[in-house]
């Protein structure tokens, strides 16, 4: 098989189209043949060489993908309703730049009604990433208010849609106006241009001095200290990236007298149990969404797989709203 693999740590020029040998399904797994590749930024940081996949799983970059089922596990197959033939989207550890992929069954979806691969390829990783954080760590609720960080990133507009989808008001922050602009048109009910505005001021004022209930940040840094300042009492922040840097300082006394809670995760390398429980929530709770429109993928740019080297540089570059995609 065709499969994009990182020749060396370095810039997206690393990334060069190879041949492997065809992946071979386990117990309890299924081979895809991928016809859409989501790119996401650990994808970047394990290009870099600051993001080794974890134990046992493929060197090779990329975490969700699209395609059809064309051999497998066949109890595992019967027992999660699918078949050969049938086309899903998966998240898995590693491996997902490719022409044939392997994922667990159980972290396999179909494609929703009425999406076509390439919409359903990007959305794995961030589905599972905010349900995951927002849903199940946070304990959003409906009437809170949530605010998230980089609202025009793969997450950032999954997170904005599930958010009003489940009833809360969202505030979302992006760099420029015509991000907070993009912002809004997905559904936020406020945009910071993070630029030009102190988020802590904006977000009191658009909640009448109260806060936020949850924040969702991939910044980490000192945006933790600014995030603690405003919050709502018994607000929670869930740090899912550290892009801002690994060490923060924040008013302790503050998160005592409040009962704030500040917590983070990552998914990838979370065994497989808890990425099957996370994709048997949203088969229930997101699909039947995502069928009806209400939460729809917001797809950027898509490139060939031959050019993941330009998808790399537009997500680096921050200028894309929405999945950067790679075709097969």
């Amino acid at each position: 098989m065709k499969a994009v693999e990182i020749k060396s740590f370095g810039a997206p020029e690393v990334l060069v189209l190879a041949d492997r040998p065809d992946p071979k399904p386990g117990a309890g797994e299924v081979l895809v043949r991928v016809t859409a590749s989501g790119v996401n930024r650990p994808d970047v940081f394990q290009r870099k060489g600051a993001y080794a996949p974890p134990p046992g799983a493929s060197d090779l970059p990329g975490l969700e993908f699209a395609g059809e089922i064309v051999a497998g596990d066949a109890g595992a197959m019967q027992a999660a309703g699918l078949k050969v033939g049938d086309r899903v989207c998966a998240l898995v550890a590693g491996g997902g730049y490719a022409q044939l992929a392997v994922a667990p069954v159980s972290q396999c979806l179909p494609v929703p009604k009425g999406l076509s691969d390439i919409e359903a390829g990007g959305l794995p990783e961030t589905l599972f990433t905010v349900w995951s954080n927002v849903f199940d760590r946070a304990r959003l609720q409906r009437g809170e208010t949530l605010l998230v960080q980089g609202g025009t990133s793969g997450i950032g507009v999954t997170a904005i849609q599930l958010g009003k989808a489940f009833g809360a008001k969202v505030i979302a922050t992006a760099g420029s106006a015509d991000k907070c602009k993009a912002c809004l048109q997905i559904g936020a009910d406020a945009a910071i241009n993070y630029k030009e505005q102190d988020f802590v001021d904006e977000v009191k004022r658009i909640t009448d001095g109260r806060g936020a209930d949850v924040v969702l940040d991939m910044v980490a840094g000192d945006y933790v200290a600014r995030e603690v300042k405003c919050l709502a009492d018994d607000g929670r922040i869930v740090i899912i990236a550290v892009q801002g840097g690994v060490k923060s300082e924040f008013n302790a006394a503050e998160v005592l007298r409040r009962r704030l809670t500040i917590t983070g995760s990552t998914l990838r390398p979370r065994p497989e149990a808890f990425k099957a429980a996370i994709a048997a929530s949203l088969r229930t709770q997101v699909w039947p969404l995502l069928e009806a429109g209400r939460v729809k993928p917001i797809v950027h740019k898509v490139f060939d797989a031959a050019d993941a080297a330009q998808a790399h540089a537009l997500m680096e570059s921050g200028a894309h709203v929405g999945k950067i995609m790679l075709r097969w």
